[in-house]
């Protein structure tokens, strides 16, 4: 449950947060941890869609393997709670920097409520797979209609397998999922294969199977294979696919920060981003991140954070003491009445 918008009304109109964490994913909820722990006043604004909530499980994350991904969630949570951290359901659509701040300054604007004053943002909201139209193949997204072999190869291995040729990468799946399985088959579907991929995959044992997929065969709510435009069903009990990775980043729009060549928001190895104040951490910049690796990445992000605010907080107590009689370096402005 989330905390109640008459309240952070109350604590923003006080001075406003010195952080806000937009996404509530583990790398969000990591930040805020470290964030809370160092006594800074923190709320995070999670939208509830976490890329993971297909999986029944998480794995790969030390003292955590197997857990349910809803649960890690939950648990992170509630120990915010117990820091005073503010917890708000909602969707943000936009940052936009306070002017005449003297310092890096943001109101936070949910849809639905109004906006949070902060002197730090760290956008932590991840991103979605977008996957081909295939019928059948959505609904199976997680189960046994997969992506991350370091995620689920464990579960499948040793079962015939598939990858759906959708992406240059698909042969590189494929080579990578023969450590699981000495039954892996890469259906060309919408594929065009080099003579080297082809060369690559018969060396690895991988077989190439012709023609375009049209629908993914279910048995008894099981993974029974993929049809093919021929009416020929290839027996598989796992497929993997490269989805296509869609940046969650709306509510950077309006910040133009740097992007990379891919058009992914680029940072330091810290997560701060080009615009001074904003972080970005998680899948949002690393698509390949796995749950522990963005948990890290958010636990190091609120460390340069932390350190960033304490030279500001360092150099407008300082210009406070060495210059009495001189302008000081201004305060963040509290937040305006919410309308």
């Amino acid at each position: 449950m989330s905390d109640t918008h008459s309240d952070v009304r109350v604590r923003a109109a006080d001075g406003g947060y010195d952080v806000v964490v937009v996404g509530g994913g583990a790398a969000g909820l990591s930040a805020a941890l470290v964030l809370a722990r160092a006594c800074r006043r923190v709320a995070v604004i999670d939208a509830g869609q976490p890329r993971n909530a297909p999986a029944a499980h998480l794995r790969g994350f030390l003292t955590r393997d197997g857990m349910p991904p809803g649960e890690l969630l939950a648990a992170g949570r509630a120990e915010l709670r117990g820091y005073g951290v503010d917890l708000l359901d909602g969707r943000v659509d936009r940052i936009v920097p306070v002017p005449g701040a003297g310092a890096p300054a943001f109101d936070v604007h949910p849809a639905d409520g109004p906006a949070l004053r902060a002197r730090r943002v760290v956008v932590a909201t991840g991103l979605r797979d977008g996957l081909p139209e295939l019928p059948g193949l959505a609904a199976r997204w997680g189960r046994d209609v997969l992506h991350c072999p370091y995620c689920h190869g464990y579960e499948v291995r040793d079962r015939p397998l598939g990858v759906l040729g959708t992406d240059p990468a698909s042969v590189g799946q494929a080579l990578l999922l023969r450590q699981w399985s000495a039954d892996v088959v890469l259906l060309a579907h919408t594929l065009e294969l080099s003579a080297d991929d082809r060369a690559r995959l018969a060396a690895r044992d991988v077989r190439v199977v012709e023609g375009e997929a049209v629908r993914v065969a279910v048995v008894d709510d099981r993974l029974h294979g993929v049809e093919l435009a021929d009416g020929a069903v290839v027996p598989r009990e796992a497929l993997f696919l490269v989805p296509r990775l869609e940046a969650r980043d709306a509510p950077l729009f309006g910040l133009d920060c740097d992007r990379d060549a891919q058009g992914w928001i680029a940072t330091d190895r810290t997560g701060r981003t080009s615009v001074p104040g904003v972080w970005a951490v998680g899948n949002l910049t690393d698509p390949r991140a796995q749950v522990i690796t963005a948990a890290g990445a958010g636990s190091a992000a609120a460390v340069a954070l932390n350190h960033d605010l304490v030279d500001e907080d360092t150099e407008r107590a300082l210009a406070a003491v060495t210059t009495p009689f001189a302008t000081a370096v201004p305060a963040v402005p509290a937040a305006a009445p919410a309308r």
